[in-house]
This record gives C-alpha cells, sequence and structure tokens, in this order.
C-alpha cells in the first residue's frame, strides 16, 4: 500500500492545479422572458412582434437585448520618489590633571593631556521610478443580464476564438446607463460602470506561459 502513496499524492496535488476563476459577471448570456402575446391587430404601422414605439431609438433596453460595446482602454501610470538623509556628529575629549579620583591615586595623572575626538558621518541616498502604459481596444457584442431598480442595464457577454490549438476567450461585462448608448446601439468602454475585462488563452502558447502545476507547489511552500 505505501508504495502508491506518491501516486496519490501527485494526484492530489494535480486536483490542486485549477484554472483562475473568472472576474467577469456571470453568466455571460441569457434568454429573454416569455411574455404572452397580446391579441393586437397588425396595422400599417403597428406591428405586434415589435414592442418598440415610434418615439424610441431601437436599444437595448431589457434582459436579453443586446448591444456593441467598442473597448478603449488606455491606462498608463508613472511614479517617482526620492529620498534623502545625512546625518553627522562629533566628539571630543580632553583630560585634565585637576581631576581626581579616590581609590585611583596617579590614574588621572597618566592620562594628562590625553586627548579623545571621535566623528561619524552617514549618508543615503534613495531613487525609484515606474513607468506602465497599457492599451486595450476592441469590440464584443453583450447581453443585457439584469435591469436594476433605476434603470440601468447590467450587460455581460463572452466571445470565444479557437484557431488551430489555441484558444482564446473575451469576457466583459458592467453596468450600462441607457442614455449613453449611442446611435446603432453602440456604446464606449469608457462610460461602463464596474468594466470588467478579461483576456485569457488556453493551448500551447498559454500553457508555455504558465508555470507547471509541480512548479506553483514549490514555490507556494519554498521560503525563499
Amino acid at each position: 500500500m505505501t508504495r502508491y502513496l506518491p501516486l496519490m499524492l501527485l494526484a492530489l496535488l494535480v486536483g490542486c492545479a485549477n484554472s483562475p476563476k473568472s472576474i467577469v459577471h456571470q453568466p455571460t448570456t441569457v434568454r429573454p422572458v416569455a411574455q404572452p402575446e397580446p391579441l393586437y391587430g397588425n396595422g400599417a404601422i403597428f406591428q405586434s412582434n415589435n414592442r418598440g414605439t415610434l418615439f424610441e431609438d431601437r436599444v437595448a433596453r431589457q434582459v436579453g437585448d443586446v448591444l456593441t460595446v467598442a473597448i478603449e482602454e488606455k491606462l498608463s501610470a508613472k511614479t517617482k520618489s526620492s529620498s534623502n538623509a545625512n546625518r553627522t556628529g562629533s566628539m571630543s575629549h580632553t583630560a585634565s590633571t585637576a581631576l581626581a579620583l579616590p581609590y585611583f591615586s596617579g590614574a588621572v595623572e597618566k592620562m594628562a593631556n590625553s586627548n579623545f575626538k571621535l566623528d561619524s558621518s552617514n549618508k543615503f541616498d534613495g531613487k525609484g521610478e515606474t513607468n506602465a502604459e497599457n492599451t486595450f481596444t476592441g469590440n464584443i457584442t453583450v447581453t443585457v443580464i439584469e435591469v436594476l431598480a433605476n434603470g440601468n442595464l447590467l450587460v455581460s457577454g463572452e466571445k470565444q476564438i479557437a484557431i488551430h490549438n489555441e484558444h482564446e476567450f473575451l469576457r466583459f461585462s458592467g453596468v450600462i446607463n441607457p442614455l449613453d448608448i449611442k446611435s446603432g446601439n453602440q456604446i464606449s468602454s469608457t462610460k461602463v460602470a464596474d468594466a470588467r475585462i478579461e483576456q485569457r488563452a488556453n493551448g500551447v502558447v498559454g500553457d508555455a506561459q504558465d508555470a507547471g502545476w509541480l512548479q506553483k507547489f514549490f514555490m507556494s511552500v519554498a521560503a525563499y
């Protein structure tokens, strides 16, 4: 039984190597709520299968509606810091024969005209600078998964692209104000609140960029 123990431990370690959880609101799509069709007659203008009105733009408003999000994210950050510290000290002492110590007669006389001088100096200079710039552009069509109490729309969507052995995911979610939706049923990602953008890849390239599960285990328990 003991000879199978290493294999059992390896199986447990494999089970610990889980993929990172998605940060995007789930689900990424939803079916519109089915409603009974009213018995209206179709006319020259009104159509019973169209819930829009003459004075309303055809944009996403209800659960199950879709709209296009133009991802236009550009983030840049720059941090620069410097510090300077100086410290100097000096001490001097001269022994005099005028001093007398009990039980040590003659000790001070031997130290007559002795001089002591100590000097110290410390200096510290530190500088640091970091620069980061990220740009993310693209388009993704999302679905309204919930209409909030104030009328805002919670949207979420996913796009999957499989090329040969590479499988890429692009996920997006956030809260949209219907008034910010432009003509053409589009909105910029800069107008989306609580936006969560996620791009991941599964395949040979993705595996090469990720450390192995055994390496992750030793990195988590290593003390250095």
